[in-house]
């Protein structure tokens, strides 16, 4: 029996707007970057708007992948973090929702890729800590980002043998980069699969679950980029592979 591509979930953030008019507005918007880069590889993308964390095991149990996108700040009282000048767009609701998911995810086979704020979803949801501005601790000598709206470019090392490594074929590649945050204590179950020249950790990927890989930087903003590519390929592989191995067991 021939499978249908794998339907992967996004999270996606709820924006406000004002209009011209004063008058509030308020959208689910996400970047389709990340739509192209899934449709590209395989998949078949699904918009996953910020909803009770009680839904995530619905949820959970329709899709074949998950990807925790980017956006703003996690808010630093969830996980007994520092508060900073910089914190940035910060949403509760999709907070608890997402941590919800994430560690519901990671107790499952269920294959998932964090990006950005999703690297530092997973993190705080495994029981890891963040950085709340790189500059503060790192310096500017890697610039992470031009400024909040601007990424930038820089190079990340990435670990001899990490299935990150095997999986781009090199152990240094040049990434975009637009965050302002990182990881600043490895939670449990992960080991780091990347760092930029500066220290900052640039990638986990999870010691124990079958494919579960979290990226600081985002690929998706690197379409022509067959490295980067080749992260969601992988990961629409291993959606493939679960579905079909779940469809056997159905007989």
């Amino acid at each position: 029996m021939k499978l249908k591509p794998p339907l992967i979930g996004i999270t996606t953030p709820l924006v406000e707007f004002t209009t011209p008019a004063q008058r509030e507005t308020q959208l689910f918007c996400l970047r389709s970057d990340y739509v192209k880069a899934i449709r590209r590889a395989g998949g078949m993308p699904i918009l996953l708007p910020p909803g009770e964390p009680e839904e995530s095991a619905l949820l959970l149990e329709r899709m074949d992948g998950l990807v925790f996108s980017g956006g703003g700040d996690i808010d630093p009282s969830i996980y007994n973090g520092e508060a900073h000048p910089t914190i940035y767009n910060t949403d509760v609701k999709r907070d608890h929702f997402e941590l919800a998911l994430s560690q519901l995810a990671l107790s499952t086979d269920v294959p998932v890729l964090g990006i950005c704020r999703g690297l530092e979803v997973l993190v705080v949801a495994t029981g890891g800590n963040l950085v709340p501005h790189l500059p503060d601790e790192f310096g500017e000598a890697v610039a992470h980002r031009v400024e909040q709206s601007v990424p930038s470019e820089h190079a990340v090392q990435i670990a001899p043998g990490s299935r990150l490594a095997k999986m781009i074929g090199t152990t240094e590649t040049t990434i975009v980069s637009w965050h302002h945050q990182a990881t600043r204590t490895v939670p449990l179950g992960w080991r780091i699969a990347a760092q930029a020249k500066d220290g900052v950790i640039e990638a986990l990927e999870h010691k124990h679950h079958p494919w579960a890989i979290a990226l600081q930087w985002h690929p998706e903003l690197s379409l022509n980029d067959p490295r980067q590519q080749s992260i969601f390929r992988s990961f629409i592989a291993a959606a493939q592979d679960r579905q079909a191995a779940l469809s056997q067991a159905a007989g």
